[in-house]
């Protein structure tokens, strides 16, 4: 059957088509059925119907009252209902189109890792690749995964660095045994991974010997690889067998960056194997290559560095700032001066440097809290080497949630964050794509161009990544696009994030979260006088916008519907079909994600206790339009035990309860049923959110599964 065609831009359609097979071992999506795609698009329809329905309700009310000569008196109502309505109606068509375009992208063959492995060790020479991980008072066990991952990713010539913004001269002894042991991390990984890299380097150096001399018989080179390769495996299953395993972050981490790659690496060698049973060994090139990718397995470079140390880079306090200050000094050498005010890093020329950072293509940025599986890179970078895409300035998968959480509260947040890789997807369709922060390929030269100069503390500094939000990374993309760069969205699971187990936690992420929208929005306006055709750049400002603005909006009119009276049967009927629409969409993500689809009325409980938490993102970012002044960053919290939920908040989530039971009753007193049902429906999902989410008691939840 023939899909419907999804605008899009001809670059992301390229992107999409005919790269290859998907990789067996990655979750993916849920199998496209027949039905899928034109069940997709009769619930847009619905939503349009819906949306068409109360828009021609609002005409008629406008039409009665000015011929009527009321419209004055019933312009407040008729405002508050057009906002509330549009709001839902907007967001909902978005949410609608993105998936859409999702959906229609799932169907389409992208390149696997079979393709990546030939573009990536098939070159003569390797660009290095550079990852970084901001840090500030990490989980010591999440970032030794988070490192060991990024160490272990299949690209030949790469270097992680530590960035580390924990205070260098902590006075506390805990802060002090968190930095210590931060920066012990990479000496302890590159000492496991440099005793393996001696045997894999010496054998890829004795093949080119032998390959130099004329003595390389293909056969045989086959066969040793295929030990070689078994030998590769032993390791990974081995860490794996010794790993202790104590959480559901811990199973995947097992999973997905020993127990894969070990059973992968067995599966080639044995391959190799069962080819030279037959006679049949490969070329020459294909020695070669597989010699250039053992040899890569192990060899990796890892440091650490620390901004703070020096007076003279940014000290703001933001993920942004630390990966901007990294980011200056790559291609350079420098040394250090004493000064009386602290220690400054001076550029300088080489034969008078203490250290130099070298020159690298692609940047990989991944948070500290996740685990991206081990040919990320290669998959990503495979991508951004194509011919075609040379103005590719971001690939990414966007995270999911680490499936297995213990708890209700972290799994139902886990749920939304797994929707919304979906979406992320979708955006992709339309040419929309954001950069999602936690994890991301660069290309250097893209963030070199849209750098801009700044002064902190009379110091010249560089920021790459703009920090004027807490979304800085939305901010990026948005520069990026205005530039004529594209970003990409990988429509595989590459990679996870923890999801905060609390609602303390969740709410300052997702107060963050809210807060840059607003500000950002104007911005995206721009695209619409951008060299793309105007279908292309309206369905594209469209669904931006809904991220940018929607949790504002919506938010708002969640609020408002819950005061304000509604008491026409036409509109109630028209919001009634865009509601069904939407939530059945929503079940059917939650269900293709791995959810049941009873999930559906934890996670309605969920974002009616957010409502308070989004509308208190977007006054800070009012706040800052209006006064200039930049909202304190606030980092989620990492640390044992539950997070504090600020007094305010917590008043506040009472405070929607209470009005949910009084319009409840105030609306059952003038017999409107349709409001009725809607606040007391609101009502048991708060008193639901707060007994079960807020409050959470030591609860457990059947793990999904892994594969």
């Amino acid at each position: 059957m023939r899909a419907a065609r999804v605008p899009g831009t001809g670059a992301t359609a390229a992107l999409d088509q005919g790269l290859g097979a998907r990789d067996p071992r990655a979750l993916s999506f849920g199998s496209i059925s027949v039905t899928t795609f034109p069940l997709s698009i009769g619930l847009v329809v619905a939503t349009l119907g819906a949306a068409i329905a109360a828009g021609w309700y609002l005409w008629d009310r406008v039409v009665t009252d000015l011929q009527g000569e009321r419209l004055f008196g019933d312009v407040a109502y008729l405002a508050v209902t057009a906002f509330v309505t549009l709001s839902f109606m907007y967001g909902n068509l978005a949410y609608q189109l993105s998936r859409l375009g999702q959906i229609k992208r799932s169907s389409t063959p992208h390149s696997g890792p079979n393709e990546s492995l030939e573009v990536i060790y098939g070159r003569e020479r390797d660009s290095l690749l550079t990852v970084l991980i901001p840090t500030y008072k990490e989980n010591i066990r999440l970032l030794h995964q988070t490192l060991l991952a990024t160490a272990l990713q299949e690209y030949p010539n790469r270097r992680v660095v530590l960035l580390i913004d924990d205070p260098p001269y902590p006075r506390n002894p805990k802060d002090l045994n968190s930095l210590v042991a931060a920066r012990r991390l990479p000496r302890q990984v590159q000492s496991l991974l440099d005793a393996e890299s001696d045997w894999t380097n010496a054998a890829y150096e004795a093949f080119l010997e032998r390959q130099k001399r004329g003595v390389a018989d293909p056969l045989e080179e086959t066969r040793h690889l295929s030990a070689l390769f078994r030998k590769v495996s032993t390791w990974y299953l081995k860490q794996a067998a010794t790993y202790p395993a104590q959480d559901h972050t811990d199973k995947l981490f097992l999973q997905r960056v020993f127990l894969d790659p070990g059973r992968a690496h067995l599966r080639h060698g044995n391959e190799l194997g069962e080819r030279c049973e037959h006679g049949l060994a490969l070329d020459i090139e294909a020695v070669h290559r597989e010699y250039r990718r053992l040899a890569g397995v192990f060899s990796v470079e890892l440091s650490s560095f620390e901004r703070k140390r020096f007076v003279n880079l940014t000290h703001e306090r933001n993920k942004a700032a630390n990966i901007n200050s990294y980011i200056g000094l790559i291609g350079k050498h420098f040394r250090h001066k004493v000064q009386d005010d602290g220690i400054c890093l001076l550029e300088a020329a080489p034969r008078d440097s203490d250290f130099e950072v070298s020159d690298t293509k692609y940047i990989i940025i991944v948070d500290a809290d996740s685990v991206i599986v081990s040919d990320y890179a290669q998959r990503l970078i495979a991508i951004l080497e194509r011919p075609g895409n040379e103005r590719l300035a971001i690939a990414q998968t966007p995270y999911v949630a680490v499936p297995g959480a213990p708890g209700l509260m972290e799994r139902i947040a886990g749920a939304t964050t797994d929707v919304q890789h979906l979406i992320h997807q979708g955006y992709t369709a339309y040419g929309a794509t954001f950069w999602v922060g936690a994890n991301a390929v660069a290309r250097k030269e893209a963030l070199d161009e849209i750098c801009v100069d700044a002064t902190e503390r009379g110091y010249p500094i560089r920021k790459y990544i703009q920090d004027r939000t807490h979304i800085e990374d939305t901010e990026s993309s948005i520069d990026l696009v205005k530039r004529g760069w594209q970003l990409h969205n990988y429509p595989e699971r590459l990679a996870y994030s923890a999801t905060p187990p609390d609602f303390g936690a969740f709410l300052i992420q997702r107060r963050r979260w809210a807060n840059g929208g607003l500000i950002i929005a104007p911005k995206t306006l721009g695209i619409l006088f951008s060299n793309a055709t105007r279908l292309s750049r309206v369905a594209q400002v469209f669904v931006r916008l809904s991220y940018l603005v929607g949790l504002a909006l919506g938010s708002l009119a969640m609020l408002i519907s819950l005061i304000y009276p509604f008491n026409d049967s036409r509109l109630g009927f028209a919001l009634a079909l865009g509601g069904v629409a939407y939530f059945s969409a929503y079940v059917w993500d939650l269900v293709r994600q791995g959810y049941r689809a009873t999930d559906f009325f934890h996670v309605y409980s969920l974002n009616l206790l957010l409502v308070p938490i989004n509308l208190g993102g977007v006054y800070e970012s009012l706040h800052q339009a209006w006064t200039g002044k930049k909202t304190p960053f606030q980092r989620t919290p990492k640390i044992d035990g539950r997070t504090s939920i600020p007094l305010p908040y917590l008043l506040a989530e009472y405070a929607i309860l209470a009005l949910c039971v009084y319009s409840c009753f105030v609306a059952l007193s003038h017999d409107r049923l349709i409001q009725t049902l809607w606040a007391g429906s609101n009502a048991l999902a708060m008193v639901h959110g707060i007994a079960n989410l807020v409050f959470e008691k030591a609860a457990a939840a059947p793990e999904r599964m892994l594969s």
